[in-house]
């Protein structure tokens, strides 16, 4: 049995059907057909599904759709403006070598993005306590971390 749902989707106000098991990642990848949220683990421990829910970062293969009525989610693709480009953190990201095979990439950029909404001005312990969550197994962060302070810096 399906149910319906309406929230907000990248700006933009959606009305969908879900099956109660559906994850949030399910739900943006094959329905939406938003595929910048990638799985890795399906189990909320590589951060590869990181997307923003009413400002938090959250790991998708775990939030249940269910829950999105009414919510405000963010992905990856919700960053680039109205003419395409790139967000200031996602330049920062290729500027300062913090992409490599970018599989990891939109969820640790999205895990940055909760953190600087919410503290514009971090810390390197905190950048770093910020993408805890998030894998990488080509960069071994030192370009990430450089990447978010710059970003940081350019607001």
């Amino acid at each position: 049995m399906k149910n319906r749902l309406s929230f907000t989707l990248n700006g933009d106000r959606v009305e969908v059907e879900v099956e109660a098991y559906w994850t949030l990642l399910h739900l943006l990848r094959n329905h939406f057909e938003l595929t910048g949220t990638k799985e890795g683990c399906g189990k909320g421990e590589c951060g590869a599904c990181t997307v923003i829910v009413d400002g938090m970062a959250i790991n998708a293969c775990l939030y249940p759709a269910m829950e999105l009525e009414g919510r405000e989610v963010l992905t990856i693709e919700g960053l680039t403006d109205e003419e395409g480009g790139l967000h200031p953190l996602q330049k920062a990201f290729v500027e300062h070598g913090a992409v490599q095979c970018g599989f990891c990439t939109p969820g640790m950029v999205m895990s940055a993005k909760a953190l600087l909404d919410e503290n514009p001005k971090p810390s390197e312990e905190e950048i770093r306590t910020a993408i805890a969550g998030n894998f990488c197994r080509c960069t071994g962060y030192i370009h990430i971390i450089k990447a978010i302070k710059a970003a940081s810096k350019g607001r």
